[in-house]
């Protein structure tokens, strides 16, 4: 480009950007602030066009608006290297010196300057006078830089080795420390003799006067020409002025008062301003402090939102957007109940706990509209550095604060409600643990003084309401856990999941698709069939996309037809439109079978029903299991078999099962993982109902751990397992004893439609789920035991030995 340009006499409509106490010479990279509008503007026209711009010094510098009289006609064509946007008035740019030009023609001045330039092509001398004389400036230059620069000539020596004479003299001119007259009469000395001449006089008079000579500013020279070199020392040759000269400090000082920090954070503020005063404004270092300024200043250190306290209102807006969820909306009620009697309570952390779309994180965004918070929200999920919450050290490149500084400086209030999505996938590495800084945010002990190590001094999270969500709660970590206050969130019956889509869901939808009620009518039967054959879930999720795909069809309709068009959705226009049902229910109008139990299982999706199949083939006794079951159900598969071999051998069948055959236990849908302990005595039923030939009732659903001694002991998830018994029309569920608190605040529905039995040894259900009584033989002092037993637990009309639960049977 440069050489194409010394061919060129001259160019035409070339921007111009006039500077302040600046002169950009051929040969040079210049950094600068660029902030009047008029030169923005010429700035980003010359980037449109070919990068080339012309850069001229004004005559003086206190001038805003200056006119072509005010302006130096000797100037450098450059080309624009880089450009960054600082804040809203000013830009800073990189620019590359090209050749001398000066300024033919003023084309036009407003928006921006655009002038003619013709090109100034340098007289160079190559005598050997000049030889000497540029040896003599060399050496002398680099007496200057040891004193001045606190650096040597080597730094520089490649850019001084590959340029010509009248490049090197440039460069040199570039780096001393001047007047604008004298850089500027150095600028139009086009002989490059007489320039080395000039420099050398310079240099010379510079080196005797360098102890005692200071600058206008009152500053010694020295120091300033150290900072000037400092701040080039990315190249050689490169320097930096302000074209635009705001007064930032004072600015930044402003902001710190204003922003009522604590007396910590205001202290680090004002001294890293000190530090950014002192530094080249367009170093490195200058560009950390302005951000770590920025971040300070913008975090709302005593700005809160205006809490509302109506309980009935706030109670009001729950109900609008979410149906049930009692216990959840009694507990938010309780919470604005204290804030009314307590000025400043502990901030409160709660963690809502739950399958997918039951409205975890819809209700967190209600919690917010009925307290009158702004609503933030972080997913979590994926996150596997401690960084991530805490944030990296000023020292590293391209540092930033954690994500919990970022999401209260977006809130913009320091009491938001503030929501931590999915905190169970969270994961581990060798750059730390996430949930360990996580235990710090969720203290209320400790979270009045968070210390995120960019920010490094504290901030209060005290006032924030923190409200965790997560599928399951067995991933979470114990110690954090225990910081917050658990609250389960259940899956819907499908008489809830009714409720939900005729008050939310359909009317939610048919808005957002610009349909009216008149123009699409679901009818009960319709929903029922949409969510038994069409959803398996726990939550809602599903079904609001099949209400999303019958109403985008319906929009079709509506506008072939017209706006008056009117539908009831039936079941059988269900199938028309969503097509063929997706989920089948399980083949249980059978017969009683041998072999086959059902067992109940909890996903995080919910509950769901398992059907477990046990086959005998001629072996020696082994047990063979399928259908992708995990290291702990596998476990629990040997240990129900081996309490049947132990029941066997009473009954005298041990010796020859063992002798004869194989058991081969399978689940079906093997492409699905399955794991835990619960299948413990659905296993051990389908082995006994095989190897003694009682079929096993198709009504009976169960679920519980066995131990070696046939003991049933308590599992998970149990309001779960039943919705899917229910879904699935069973109509006995067997439960371990020890779940009993765990039915207390079951759905009337359940009550209603399943007889719940509560067990304590395998015994027991063996006596509920087979067809007829197997009875191992006993001596007479266990017989003697059972009966006492029976005494102990048995109830009217309830089975030999079964405890029932009162209510919970039908």
């Amino acid at each position: 480009m440069a050489d194409s340009l010394e061919n060129s006499e001259l160019m035409k409509n070339v921007p111009l950007i006039p500077l302040r106490d600046l002169v950009v010479f051929p040969a040079t990279l210049v950094p600068f602030i660029v902030g009047r509008p008029s030169s923005i503007k010429a700035l980003e026209k010359a980037y449109e066009q070919d990068k080339l711009i012309f850069l001229a010094a004004q005559m003086d510098a206190s001038l805003d608006g200056p006119l072509p009289k005010d302006i130096y006609s000797l100037g450098v064509i450059a080309r624009i290297i880089r450009t960054a946007k600082i804040d809203e008035r000013n830009m800073k740019v990189i620019v590359e010196g090209l050749n001398r030009a000066r300024i033919d023609r003023y084309l036009s001045t407003y928006p921006y300057y655009q002038i003619t330039a013709r090109i100034v092509k340098a007289a160079e001398e190559v005598s050997p006078e000049v030889q000497d004389l540029l040896k003599r400036v060399l050496g002398l230059f680099e007496e200057y830089l040891k004193i001045n620069h606190n650096t040597s000539l080597d730094s520089m020596t490649p850019a001084l080795r590959e340029n010509s004479t009248d490049r090197i003299a440039d460069i040199i001119a570039s780096n001393l420390y001047l007047p604008l007259e004298e850089k500027q009469n150095l600028l139009e000395t086009v002989n490059t003799g007489e320039r080395l001449r000039r420099l050398k006089f310079l240099l010379q008079e510079s080196l005797e006067n360098a102890p005692a000579r200071e600058t206008p500013s009152g500053s010694p020279r020295r120091k300033v020409a150290m900072r000037d070199i400092n701040q080039k020392a990315f190249i050689p040759g490169s320097q930096f002025k302000k074209e635009e000269q705001p007064n930032e400090i004072e600015e930044l000082r402003k902001k710190v008062f204003e922003a009522e920090m604590t007396a910590d954070a205001q202290d680090k503020a004002l001294k890293e301003i000190e530090r950014l005063e002192s530094m080249p404004p367009m170093s490195a270092e200058a560009t950390v402090s302005r951000n770590y300024l920025d971040w300070l200043i913008s975090l709302p250190w005593n700005k809160k939102s205006r809490e509302k306290r109506d309980l009935n209102e706030a109670e009001k807006i729950l109900n609008e957007d979410h149906f049930g969820l009692e216990k959840v909306k009694e507990r938010i009620l309780e919470y604005l109940a204290i804030r009314q009697l307590v000025k400043n309570p502990k901030g409160v952390i709660l963690a809502f706990i739950g399958p997918p779309g039951v409205g975890k994180t819809s209700l967190g965004k209600s919690i917010a509209r009925a307290t009158g918070r702004k609503f933030i929200r972080l997913s979590l999920g994926g996150i596997r550095d401690e960084a991530e919450v805490r944030g990296h050290r000023r020292t590293y490149i391209g540092a930033y604060p954690g994500r919990i500084i970022q999401m209260i400086k977006r809130a913009g209030t320091k009491n938001p409600v503030f929501l931590l999505d999915e905190v169970d996938k969270m994961s581990m590495d060798y750059r730390g643990d996430p949930a360990a800084a996580l235990m710090e945010v969720l203290d209320p002990e400790q979270n009045r003084e968070f210390l995120d190590h960019f920010i490094d001094t504290d901030f209060d999270l005290s006032q924030v309401m923190f409200i965790v969500t997560a599928n399951s709660i067995d991933p979470i970590p114990r110690p954090l856990l225990d910081r917050m206050e658990a609250i389960k969130l259940p899956g819907y019956t499908e008489d809830e999941k009714l409720q939900i889509a005729r008050h939310f869901l359909i009317p939610k939808q048919i808005k957002a698709h610009g349909l009216s009620a008149k123009n699409l009518e679901f009818t009960d039967q319709a929903i029922m069939k949409i969510i038994s054959e069409y959803t398996r879930e726990a939550g809602v999720r599903n079904l609001e996309r099949e209400i999303t795909s019958i109403c985008r069809k319906m929009v079709k309709k509506v506008v072939v037809k017209g706006r008056e068009y009117h539908e009831k959705l039936t079941p059988k226009s269900v199938e028309k439109y969503l097509g063929v049902p997706k989920y089948r229910r399980l083949e249980i109008d059978r017969q009683d079978e041998i072999g086959v139990a059902l067992g109940l299982a909890w996903t995080e999706f919910g509950g769901e029903l398992l059907t477990f199949e046990a086959t005998k083939i001629h072996g020696k006794g082994n047990l063979t299991l399928t259908g992708q079951l995990g290291e702990i159900m596998q476990e629990s598969a040997q240990a129900a078999y081996s309490y049947v071999r132990g029941k066997l051998y009473e009954i005298n069948l041990g010796k020859e099962v063992e002798k004869n055959f194989d058991i081969h236990i399978h689940v079906p849908e093997g492409a699905i993982p399955k794991e835990g302990p619960s299948a413990g005595i659905t296993i051990a039923t389908s082995i006994v109902s095989l190897l003694t030939d009682i079929p096993v009732k198709k009504k009976v659903a169960m679920s519980g751990e066995i131990t070696l001694r046939g003991r049933v002991l308590p599992v998970g998830g149990i309001k779960e397992k039943l919705l899917a018994a229910y879904r699935e029309s069973m109509t006995e569920v067997i439960l371990p004893i020890d779940n009993k608190p765990d039915l207390k605040d079951l759905p009337k529905k359940l009550r209603q439609n399943l007889k719940i039995h509560l067990v304590e040894n395998m015994d027991q259900v063996l006596e509920l789920a087979l067809t007829r009584e197997f009875i191992p033989k006993k001596g007479p002092q266990e017989e003697e035991k059972k009966d006492k037993n029976e005494a102990a637990v048995t109830e009217p009309g309830a089975p030999s030995g079964v405890a029932k639960e009162p209510g919970l049977t039908n």
